[in-house]
């Protein structure tokens, strides 16, 4: 008996195979080609999707041996927010526009404004629109692509038109539908509001499930292109960061998960709709029932750290007998950690491709504050650390100051695997830095809402507990006066971008 997951990322797809007990039996991954017609724009071909599942779903069969038959259900995860518009044959209209596009900057304020302002956008949205967000590019192509709007019959996100060729279904689950800003996020249900304030017809949208629920089962003519078996379930599954928090066990309010990729995101599950402010925190409904998550997005995290390796520290003494052989990160942390907190005076503000969270800031720069002669490369390396740490910090600040307690950090990504940053992250943080058995991210989240939509698991929490194992704790120092330099130098920090702010604005004019 196998689960499937299958995650749809933005530069390649992978799926999964896993047994009841929670162990990989094969992956498979294959790559497919972005678009970047004119600046600032992002397109997938939908087709390159389907190719991709096909190829990965055949490639993880043979791996492991099985038959598509031994394949009890399916789970989807993938990007969020693309939009991928088909006409009433089902047939692609136009390349889908993608989550990371920014051509929407005029159709997000326009929504506010048609709302009647910010505040009565988060009443019927929870969050406020931005250029990631679906509905922003479906107003786009009715502005500038009528010809192609007035065929519209079906509007999917991508995972979704993964099923829908799986299984010729339209439909989504409610974690995904929240980043198309038309869900009722309080009630999980499509808004009829939003939908008649921006004249959206609702016909248009898939069936939108909570994200075990089973919505779909693999047709005969997907069958014969992937090797499944006819009627295998397919669940609602989710979008990739809820997927990937259903994947580290972070399913409880009080963990949260910190994902130190080349983004850095900060995700906080909550069993109860918090009154939200005017945050640059993000509220989406999670891949479990009665459940929501706190998001806050860092866009340069482990870019900073990857910036840091190849402009400044290239070719520096302290990475040359790694170049080859080793680790640079490892050399470049462990050369962080011989310098004091708060790397004596020098502060690095991470926003090297402007800012999502805390600061809604395209404009905002990177920087090194506070040079001098006496800062060595280990200095820098310390402020880049400490710097992203910092910016990482400011979104959980912001969920405490809607009533989150944080009784435990999981980490992922590849900065995760550094002692160094766990430790800076405890203390910065104070709280522990955990470390998991599970590795798979989305996909393998999925493949657990599968399992729990066949009742191999009672719900989402229970298949969680069952698999996942905290493998590695960091605990903060303890030392109060650790404490205290942390605070003095997160508090510099935080003075930094307010002063710059101005002449960020400028540098860009």
């Amino acid at each position: 008996m196998a689960l499937l997951g299958i995650d749809l990322g933005t530069t390649a797809v992978k799926a999964l195979l896993i047994n009841e007990s929670g162990e990989t039996l094969a992956s498979a991954t294959v790559e497919y080609p972005l678009s970047t017609p004119q600046p600032l724009w992002s397109e997938q071909d939908p087709s390159d999707w389907w190719r991709g599942s096909v190829e990965a779903i055949r490639q993880v069969l043979g791996k492991s041996g099985i038959p598509g038959s031994a394949v009890r259900a399916i789970g989807l995860s993938g990007q969020m927010h693309g939009l991928t518009l088909l006409d009433r044959d089902g047939r692609v209209l136009r390349p889908a526009i993608l989550w990371n596009d920014q051509r929407t900057a005029a159709q997000c304020q326009a929504m506010i404004e048609r709302a009647g302002g910010p505040a009565r956008m988060r009443a019927l949205a929870t969050n406020l629109p931005n250029p990631s967000y679906t509905a922003p590019k479906l107003l786009w192509v009715r502005e500038h692509e009528p010809h192609l709007y007035a065929r519209i019959a079906h509007v999917l996100l991508p995972k979704d038109y993964i099923r829908y060729k799986l299984s010729g279904e339209f439909a989504t689950d409610v974690g995904d539908a929240t980043g198309m800003a038309l869900l009722d996020v309080r009630r999980r249900t499509w808004s009829d509001e939003l939908l008649r304030l921006f004249d959206i017809p609702r016909a248009w949208l898939p069936l939108c499930a909570e994200s075990h629920v089973v919505t779909a089962r693999v047709s005969q003519a997907a069958a014969q292109e992937t090797g499944l078996a006819a009627g295998t379930p397919i669940v609602g599954g989710s979008g990739d960061q809820p997927a990937a928090a259903v994947g580290l066990g972070s399913v409880r309010e009080g963990i949260v998960n910190v994902t130190l990729g080349t983004s850095g995101v900060v995700f906080a599950s909550v069993e109860h709709y918090p009154q939200m402010q005017d945050t640059a925190i993000e509220l989406f409904c999670h891949a479990v029932p009665e459940t929501w998550f706190l998001m806050g997005v860092m866009l340069s995290a482990g870019g900073s750290l990857r910036w840091h390796r190849d402009v400044i520290a290239n070719g520096h003494p302290a990475l040359a007998s790694v170049n080859h052989n080793g680790d640079a990160y490892d050399a470049l942390l462990s050369s962080a950690a011989t310098v004091p907190i708060g790397a004596e005076g020098l502060i690095f503000l991470p926003y090297l491709t402007g800012e999502r969270t805390p600061h809604r800031d395209p404009l905002a720069r990177g920087a090194f504050v506070g040079l001098t002669l006496r800062h060595t490369q280990a200095h820098l390396a310390r402020a880049v650390v400490e710097g992203i740490s910092f910016g990482l910090r400011d979104s959980i600040e912001l969920m405490r100051a809607l009533g989150l307690k944080v009784s435990e950090v999981r980490a992922a990504g590849g900065g995760a695997r550094s002692a160094v940053w766990r430790q800076m992250l405890a203390d910065i943080f104070e709280a522990d830095i955990t470390l998991v058995n599970s590795t798979e991210g989305g996909a393998f989240g999925v493949a657990l809402l599968a399992g729990v939509g066949i009742g191999l698991w009672r719900d989402t929490r229970e298949a969680c507990d069952a698999v996942i194992r905290v493998t590695s704790r960091t605990a903060p120092s303890g030392d109060s006066a650790v404490r205290a330099r942390y605070a003095e130098a997160y508090a510099r920090y935080r003075e930094a971008y307010p002063a710059l702010k101005p002449l960020f604005s400028r540098l860009c004019g």
